[in-house]
């Protein structure tokens, strides 16, 4: 297929987005009994529910001719084969052997690379035992009781996250904590917290040159040397790193460094040994369960046809709103505090993957590409933005989460949860006419004045579409599925708008420039007349509030 198809199937999925444009959420259930039951898809107890949708069986046609114009399978066939589809920089994105449990081989650039994930998997999952078993002490000789992962993006937020969404199967061993900024606050509250004979530090970082990182680790070795001498670093630092002359100059020990590979994104390192505090946390059985959740959410993508495929339907379902109905936001919405972290993952995963403006061949994109992905758990953005999602003027679609099971909840909470969850998608399908509200506003006793006065207030436009996730319950498996669901959704569009979803160059200039304004900034009496006149005043303003 060319460019030419690509821009024939979108022209008719706009002319079908106007065709439809009159039609209610409603009327498509009330035109189709069976809807609830066919706009849905599924992964062994994971359900995906996008029945709430702007959407009947001809948009459905009009997104997998897309798909095949943009030759989606032909483009997942390649990621899978390890090819190198990150063309920027040369390289495969095979995240996907690092949850590999076939027996098949993972190839990347004709090489087939399970030996090498097996060994370093092994090495890592090893050392995250002893710690928990207390094999691994600190130079006092106290088990760890916490481990400190330092690290930034890629290197925090997916652990992060896992490691709060998982808590309840961390039973035993160390609580896990992350620092990643590098405002000091950030090290200083979390530290203070902690015994630091009995902290182990993880720095991750693959060129151990991260600045945020490096600084923050840093600081942490200064403070495991005055509190417990120079010669406890090597007792309370591991490291997940590619550069072993580095991190032996910072003091740690060669068997204490954990890599990974250069086919391996930072947003998709989860998987990896990057997951070392996770491991260490949650116990190595439960890391397993994790990644072989991933492994379930690979074959179904690789396997499922696009009518069933849950990764393709989420793709092309933002692939319409963004791109026919120009909505330029998407919130995900768990109901479940344990993944409040979940949104702040999926930013990175998604906007770092598919926030481009030029198309594989560096030609500028002729479409809206990556939409501002937020969220907070429910219910408590109930009472925050989701007036906005109900009676904005802004439609943005919402993807809810939510397990059938609780884990450590009694059935009434749960049931108030699950029971909310369901509300806030109905209420964003039905909304209520003006007709409606005028109704409800008599039977209260109103006046026709104050009714008329009262109604435009109280009316909900509707139409605001979501997808739900329903599964049992939020365990390290479904968790897997989730992150790697999600993964693979934004590859689905970055096919369609033929973009690298797997290189990064949009966060390289802020970088270069805060090396060139590090030194002025620390420097009070640096010249400013390199700067910009906007940058220079504020540094000036800044020293003059130093003094």
């Amino acid at each position: 297929m060319t460019q030419a198809a690509i821009a024939t199937a979108l022209a008719a999925l706009e002319g079908h987005r106007v065709e439809i444009a009159s039609r209610r959420i409603v009327d498509l259930f009330a035109d189709d009994p069976g809807r609830a039951q066919r706009f849905r898809a599924r992964l062994d107890d994971l359900v995906f529910d996008y029945s709430k949708h702007r959407a009947s069986g001809v948009t459905l046609a009009h997104l997998f001719s897309l798909a095949r114009a943009a030759r989606l399978e032909a483009q997942r066939d390649a990621l899978f084969r390890g090819e190198a589809v990150n063309l920027t920089e040369g390289r495969a994105a095979m995240h996907m052997a690092l949850r590999d449990f076939s027996g098949g081989p993972a190839p990347v650039g004709g090489r087939d690379v399970t030996a090498d994930v097996r060994a370093e998997r092994g090495r890592m999952l090893a050392f995250a035992e002893q710690v928990r078993e207390g094999r691994i002490r600190g130079a006092t000789g106290q088990r760890f009781t916490d481990v400190v992962n330092i690290g930034i993006g890629g290197s925090d937020l997916g652990p992060a996250m896992a490691a709060r969404a998982l808590s309840p199967f961390g039973v035993g061993g160390p609580h896990a904590h992350f620092v990643s900024n590098v405002d000091g606050a950030d090290l200083a509250d979390t530290l203070k917290r902690l015994d630091l004979a009995r902290t182990l530090f993880v720095v991750s970082s693959k060129t151990f040159t991260t600045q945020e990182t490096m600084t923050n680790a840093a600081s942490a070795r200064a403070r495991v040397a005055q509190a417990l001498g120079e010669a406890a670093v090597g007792d309370h630092f591991a490291a997940v790193s590619t550069k072993l002359d580095l991190v032996a100059d910072f003091g740690i020990q060669p068997d204490r460094v954990f890599g990974f590979w250069d086919w391996v994104g930072g947003r998709y390192s989860l998987w990896s040994s990057i997951g070392l505090a996770l491991a260490i946390s949650i116990g190595p059985a439960n890391f397993e369960e994790f990644l072989r959740g991933g492994a379930d959410a690979d074959r179904h993508f690789a396997e499922a046809p696009m009518q069933d495929n849950i990764p393709v339907l989420m793709g092309l379902l933002g692939v319409w709103y963004r791109n026919a109905w120009g909505y330029g936001a998407h919130a995900v919405i768990p109901y479940d505090q344990r993944l409040a972290r979940f949104p702040a993952y999926l930013q990175q995963l998604d906007m770092e993957s598919n926030g481009k403006s030029v198309t594989r061949d560096g030609t500028p994109v002729a479409m809206a590409t990556a939409p501002v992905i937020w969220g907070e758990p429910g219910t408590n953005g109930q009472h925050a933005f989701f007036q906005m999602l109900h009676q904005g003027t802004d439609v943005i679609p919402v993807d809810f989460l939510v397990a059938a099971q609780p884990i450590e909840a009694d059935a009434h909470h749960h049931d108030l949860l699950f029971a909310n969850c369901l509300a806030q998608s109905e209420a964003l399908m039905r909304g209520r006419s003006r007709a409606e509200v005028e109704a409800q506003l008599r039977r209260q006793g109103l006046p026709d004045a104050e009714v008329a006065r009262l109604a435009p207030h109280k009316v909900f436009e509707g139409d605001r579409p979501s997808s739900t996730f329903l599964y049992r319950r939020l365990d390290p498996r479904t968790l897997g599925r989730l992150v790697a669901l999600y993964e693979h959704k934004v590859f689905v569009q970055s096919a369609i708008w033929n973009i690298n979803a797997f290189d990064q160059w949009g966060v390289e200039l802020g970088k270069e420039l805060c090396s060139r304004l590090a030194p002025v900034v620390a420097d009070g009496a640096a010249p400013l007349d390199a700067l910009d006149p906007a940058t220079a005043a504020l540094v000036a303003e800044r020293r003059a509030l130093m003094d």
